[in-house]
């Protein structure tokens, strides 16, 4: 059985506005202030810790700032 289109889209909109699951990947040494605060407020605290976030315009912002130091898991 396949879906409708409006059916796939209401279901993917339901997704997006559920929560992220973020990683700690690379190390915030050497990094500017804002990126190790950005980091501080996306709620991490050691290297390799995962956390979940609501997924809003705000928490995409932070996590588009530094990209290169997280990972998105789902």
């Amino acid at each position: 059985m396949t879906e409708t289109r409006a059916a796939k889209a209401k279901s993917d909109s339901k997704k997006a506005a559920g929560t992220l699951k973020i990683r700690w990947a690379v190390s915030a040494i050497c990094t500017p202030r804002d990126h190790k605060a950005t980091i501080r407020g996306l709620g991490f605290r050691r290297l390799g810790q995962t956390v979940v976030r609501e997924d809003s315009a705000a928490v995409r912002g932070m996590v588009r700032k530094v990209q290169h130091l997280v990972k998105i898991e789902g």
